[in-house]
């Protein structure tokens, strides 16, 4: 049986199906609560048929991924909190998109009231504090779970539960920091200043890089001989590795814009990139149906996925919603008449500007593309965004089977390269970041940097992550870290200093527990 986070026709209860009983126990935990993060937790997990096999730890792991998973799916919420706010994308007809993109995030819709609820990523921390406390019992009574293979798992757990914990101040700042299961019973807790999660998140991830592999199932020091019995193709870019925590430090660095922690972390992603099978990608690569995007796709990228949640078609993950290409695909590729969101042309034109850009360029004379891997029929009123085109398997697919099977990526190589130009730009390094944004140029067929011509190196930098990174989930957070950087924009200043680039907190919540307080940009909006 193929490795899946939800496996479907399966009558007996192996391992993969215990991870779906765990994750449907903490699903459930998400309606009819009162307690303080709209989550109640389920002594069901504890109970002693559960911890006392190492089938049970690998069952509760991922049960833990599928949560992160259904978190940054549900409701796209990856895309609407990175991508679409203040982005290059415009809504077609869609109010709730439409009031995401303009920053109305008060507007009394649904979707918006969903997307200001943190309780999905709660789920993540409650079952990761639950496995923290109770994977010591299966090391007692299990003498097949070694200590190596624990001191794994834990890691990986350790490593989910800062990733949640960082899309949460990413998103709304200051936020309640639980780092135990409290067995079960919750008390009211305010928020914590985000400077103390963070703080959290770094200690967090510096103990999970200490065990990570570089590679599960491949003799790595860290994780010796085959990891839960399977070998490296079931694990390859699925799970949590060395290079995972050290591509997220850098994040989390650079967050708080401490730029040589950023350059120190992204260099060790980059210089040790070979070991975790890490490589860059040809725009070929990048954007073929059965490329990048596709996870176990017919060119099996998936070992270049450095931070990733999988929807495989072949285990039957792969869904209609979740995905970048429910909003932004359209015929001929589906059966669809018009997207929901596109980009529209005078932005395109004005980002694609090189007439030998591999991602999309224009025929100035004939006004016909000559390269349209990141966008199609340009000709229409709404272009489709086609970089992300993995429908079913990306190799066959049906434009009548609208179903998807995208991997949702939080960083790849190219990203971390683009990250370490700027650190070391703001550092004053411009002749190393210049080489690094040149590589990624180089990549994409492009004129390498010249600052007679395009200026300020930082604003090419960024302005190089909003082409490159288009549809991943970067440009809302770019947009801030650029403004911090150069508090030349008086509208977006205001909106930094009052904390209105975070999303309110729902009334849901301010209503269960008196203790939390809304986001102040938020109040009386």
């Amino acid at each position: 049986m193929k490795y899946s986070f939800f496996c479907r026709n399966n009558s007996r209860k192996t391992p993969v199906v215990k991870g779906l009983l765990l994750i449907l126990l903490c699903v459930t935990i998400f309606t009819g609560c009162q307690k303080l993060l709209d989550i109640d937790s389920s002594h069901a997990v504890a109970e002693k048929n559960m911890w006392n096999s190492h089938e049970d730890t690998r069952s509760a792991l991922i049960g833990v991924y599928g949560l992160m998973r259904a978190a940054l799916a549900n409701n796209n919420a990856f895309w609407m909190y990175g991508e679409l706010r203040n982005g290059d994308f415009a809504a077609v007809q869609r109010q709730d998109i439409d009031a995401v993109i303009k920053n109305n995030l008060h507007a009394p819709l649904d979707m918006l009231n969903d997307l200001s609820n943190w309780r999905r990523f709660y789920a993540v921390v409650n079952a990761a504090n639950l496995f923290l406390e109770h994977v010591g019992d299966v090391k007692q009574r299990d003498p097949r779970y070694s200590e190596q293979n624990m001191n794994v798992d834990v890691a990986q757990v350790r490593f989910l539960r800062a990733f949640a914990y960082f899309s949460m101040v990413r998103v709304w700042g200051d936020v309640p920091l639980i780092t135990t299961s409290h067995d079960g019973e919750f008390v009211n807790k305010p928020r914590d200043k985000q400077s103390q999660v963070l703080a959290f998140i770094e200690k967090e991830l510096q103990a999970a890089a200490d065990y990570l592999p570089y590679n599960y199932s491949s003799d790595d020091p860290q994780q010796l001989g085959q990891y839960y019995n399977e070998g490296k193709d079931k694990w390859n870019g699925v799970l949590a590795r060395k290079l995972s925590a050290y591509a997220l430090m850098a994040h989390v660095a650079a967050w708080q814009a401490k730029y040589s922690y950023v350059a120190a972390y992204t260099k060790f992603v980059l210089d040790n990139a070979g070991k975790g099978s890490l490589s860059f990608a040809t725009s070929d690569q990048l954007t073929a149906p059965n490329g990048f995007f596709s996870g176990r796709g017919g060119n099996n990228f998936i070992s270049n996925h450095m931070i990733a949640f999988d929807f495989e078609f072949s285990n039957g993950d792969a869904s209609y919603s979740g995905h970048l290409e429910e909003l932004t695909l359209a015929a001929p590729l589906v059966s669809k008449s018009q997207p929901e969101i596109y980009v529209p042309k005078d932005t395109i034109l004005g980002l694609f500007d090189q007439n030998v850009d591999d991602r999309f360029s224009l025929d100035s004379i004939k006004g016909e593309p000559t390269s349209d891997r990141y966008f199609t029929s340009f000709d229409s009123h709404t272009p489709i965004f086609s970089k992300i085109k993995v429908v079913q398997d990306g190799a066959t697919s049906d434009p009548d089977f609208r179903i998807f099977g995208s991997a949702i990526i939080f960083t790849r190589l190219e990203e971390m390269a683009l990250l370490r130009a700027e650190a070391l730009a703001v550092l004053g390094d411009t002749g190393g970041s210049a080489d690094l944004l040149n590589q990624i140029r180089d990549l994409r067929k492009l004129y390498h940097f010249n600052a007679e011509k395009e200026g300020d190196l930082i604003n090419a930098i960024f302005r190089e992550r909003r082409k490159e990174l288009m549809g991943e989930g970067w440009r809302w957070f770019d947009i801030i870290r650029y403004n911090k950087l150069k508090r030349n924009d008086p509208r977006f200043n205001k909106l930094i200093d009052e904390g209105g680039i975070y999303w309110p907190v729902a009334e849901s919540l301010l209503s269960q527990n008196q203790l939390l307080v809304q986001n102040p940009y938020w109040i009386n909006k």
